[in-house]
């Protein structure tokens, strides 16, 4: 059954309240923001608990308790909680510690010091948001921390702490293949945001192309069009990016029958479709996938 997601007029560009020039936020909440939004700012987030699909730019992967982001200034983005958080019985909730600083606001003063040079250097290359090595959480954790401990003059102290400490890593993954400033509208990015709520709520269905144009208000070819132009990708590999993710979690949690039913489950037509899909996605067929993350297959 396809599902009509709340069409409600929301921002897509997000005002932060900079009475600083590092704003420090925590959010202990039923479930993460469920809008795809920007801002100015560059963001630096821990999540400390909760699961769910990260949505930056044209990137979308699964985050899960103890990740590390740094998102671009202006990035669009959405961190997409998992179906159970929506329950309004669930007593899961998720946190996340998140630094927030205008690059081009009050923040520039201080990137444009010689002494940051280096730190001015790493901003510039998060345009497309990054995600801190597994080896390398623990580490800006704590340094986050530390961040939000401090006031005044000391808070700004242990950013450019942080910052210098990011800007020494070497092994970085690259979210966005979009590293470009980001042009998209707000009337756009509103389009996006209904698309992907679309496409998140409906992809174990049959999603005809005619129905996803539909809710971005263009004609199929216009919306083909539309959306590999701001994603550079078509919809088809997004909505099978979405499925083989959901696929995955179901896999990694041990709930399911077979690796059969979770294809189903998952919105594809049949198992070898499911396998193909998965492995040009993955890298790895379903099975080899249960075997390095479990140790077992079905």
């Amino acid at each position: 059954m396809i599902i009509l997601v709340n069409m409600k007029v929301v921002q897509f560009t997000i005002p932060v309240a900079m009475e600083n020039s590092v704003v420090v936020q925590e959010d202990k909440l039923p479930f993460f923001y469920n809008h795809l939004h920007r801002h100015n700012e560059t963001q630096i987030t821990w999540v400390i608990k909760g699961e769910g699909t990260l949505i930056a730019g044209n990137y979308m992967q699964r985050f899960q308790s103890g990740d590390v982001y740094v998102l671009g200034a202006n990035q669009p983005h959405i961190f997409k909680s998992d179906p159970v958080y929506f329950n309004s019985k669930s007593k899961n909730g998720v946190d996340a510690l998140t630094v927030f600083f205008n690059p081009n606001g009050l923040f520039q003063a201080i990137l444009n010091l010689p002494e940051t040079k280096t730190i001015k250097k790493f901003i510039a290359g998060t345009s497309g948001g990054l995600k801190v090595p597994a080896t390398e959480q623990k580490r800006m954790a704590q340094q986050l921390l530390a961040v939000k401990n401090a006031k005044q003059g000391f808070r700004l102290a242990e950013t450019i702490r942080l910052l210098q400490m990011m800007a020494t890593v070497k092994n970085w993954k690259t979210l966005a293949t979009i590293t470009t400033e980001y042009a998209i509208s707000d009337m756009e990015g509103l389009r996006m945001n209904d698309v992907y709520q679309f496409t998140m709520s409906n992809f174990a269905e049959n999603i005809k192309l005619q129905q996803i144009a539909n809710v971005a208000h263009l004609t199929p070819q216009a919306f083909c069009r539309y959306f590999k132009k701001h994603t550079r990708k078509t919809y088809v590999i997004f909505l099978s990016e979405i499925r083989i993710n959901e696929a995955c979690k179901r896999m990694l949690s041990g709930d399911f029958d077979s690796i059969s039913s979770v294809a189903y489950d998952s919105g594809f037509s049949s198992a070898v479709s499911f396998n193909r899909v998965f492995k040009k996605i993955t890298g790895k067929s379903p099975r080899q996938y249960l075997r390095d993350y479990t140790g077992k297959v079905d």
